[in-house]
């Protein structure tokens, strides 16, 4: 399994964000869901070294968590929701400047690849800060895999995204979960229908759900994932 958690736990004061939560994934698609509050981008921030955790141990592609961070970082690429941006750079020369952080062998073919993966070819020779959000989205997106991670963690990566370019995004993020690990969170549940093979839904830390959608659903009298997220989170 690419990703291995083992009763991880973060608090805040008194306030347990995360208690205790244990999963494995592998290769495919993983729909992270919870509603707002629920402790998902906590654990998604431990999972790629931005929060430690208060307890419990995780690791990724083998590599702990804790004891192995830059590891860690360098098998993931992440997505976070505020999607930040060197908005007054260019789209090639932000992409050029991540592509030499991370050392890739060959930038301007990578770079060209990923161009054409995320659908940011029109886009390409603008400034960041002159495309619209949804293009912005491209361009987190078009970062997170520019190094090839094993790994990929979205959080909302199709926010902004108006429907035809849903349909790119969606497909593209179906195509890397032939070959990696994805991590996708999201509220879109028609998204989480289109994409995800397996489903983890959280609430007030603790994970009320982990199966695969169809196991999920004929658990479920066949509801809807909707109706199942909100008879499983409405308390």
């Amino acid at each position: 399994m690419s990703i291995q958690v083992e009763g991880l736990t973060k608090l805040y004061g008194h306030q347990n964000a995360v208690n205790g939560i244990s999963f494995n994934t592998g290769q495919g698609v993983l729909g992270f869901l919870g509603p707002n509050g629920a402790g998902k981008s906590t654990t998604m921030k431990m999972l790629t070294g931005f929060l430690p955790p208060t307890t419990g141990s995780a690791t990724v592609c083998g590599f702990d968590i804790i004891k192995q961070p830059l590891d860690v970082k360098r098998s993931i690429g992440y997505l976070p929701e505020s999607n930040p941006l060197y908005t007054d750079m260019y789209v090639k020369e932000a992409l050029a400047f991540i592509a030499g952080l991370h050392g890739i062998h060959e930038p301007v073919k990578r770079i060209a690849e990923v161009i054409e993966q995320t659908g940011l070819g029109p886009e390409q020779h603008k400034k960041i800060g002159q495309l619209s959000k949804g293009y912005r989205q491209r361009v987190g997106l078009a970062q997170a895999i520019l190094h090839n991670p094993e790994v990929l963690i979205l959080d909302e990566p199709t926010s902004g995204l108006d429907p035809n370019q849903l349909i790119g995004i969606r497909q593209l993020i179906t195509n890397l979960g032939k070959s990696k690990t994805v991590i996708l969170s999201t509220h879109i549940m028609q998204e989480v229908e289109a994409v995800c093979n397996h489903v983890i839904i959280i609430n007030k830390g603790n994970i009320v759900a982990n199966d695969s959608l169809n196991n999920l659903r004929s658990g479920n009298n066949n509801q809807s994932l909707e109706q199942i997220f909100i008879g499983l989170t409405n308390n």
